[in-house]
Parts: structure tokens; sequence; C-alpha cells
């Protein structure tokens, strides 16, 4: 494996687990309550203001994603869009870009 895709599973991995550092206090203390998890993160202007910079940045991401398996036929390159919406663009991106790299046979 070349360090460049070393470099970006490494920070995939990170980008999984450092969001989840923070989220997981939450989770215990409010439960898997999506509709006060996105009330909390419109509850002043700057959160609001990342929150959409992320869902945007994440539906570019997907569209992008979408389109590039649709011509390289890469579909493991697919699970970025979950990995994405589900974990976070931290971890969706390199993940991505972690597929996108592999060796073409």
């Amino acid at each position: 494996m070349s360090p460049l895709r070393m470099f970006y599973l490494g920070l995939a991995i990170l980008g999984a687990v450092v969001p989840m550092v923070h989220l997981f206090p939450w989770l215990q203390v409010n439960g898997f309550d999506i509709a006060r998890f996105l009330a909390d993160t419109q509850t002043n202007p700057a959160g609001a203001a990342v929150f959409w910079d992320l869902m945007i940045s994440a539906l570019v991401l997907s569209v992008f994603v979408i389109a590039e398996v649709s011509v390289r036929r890469n579909w493991i390159a697919l699970v970025a869009i979950p990995a994405t919406f589900l974990i976070g663009l931290s971890c969706g991106l390199p993940l991505y870009l972690f597929l996108r790299t592999r060796p073409v046979s």
C-alpha cells in the first residue's frame, strides 16, 4: 500500500474516531434523538454555519462519488456515502480517496 493510501486510511479512521469521542457523551445524555440533535446544531449562528457547510459539502461529495462510480465502476467506493452521512465528512472524504486510489487491476 502506498504512503498516500495509508495517509487517507489513517485520516478516515481519525475522522471516524474524533467525532465519535464528542458524540457519544451527547448520546448518553440525550439518546438517539435526531430532532434534538438537529436543534442543538442550530443553537447559535456559528453552529448553524458549520452544520450547513458540512451538509452542503457532504452532498457535493455524494454527487461526485456517484458520478465517479458510474464511470469507473468502482462500486465499493459507494460505501463513502453512508460513511459520510452516518459518521461524518471527516471520515467519508478520506475513505473515498482511499478507495479511489487503489491500484487498477
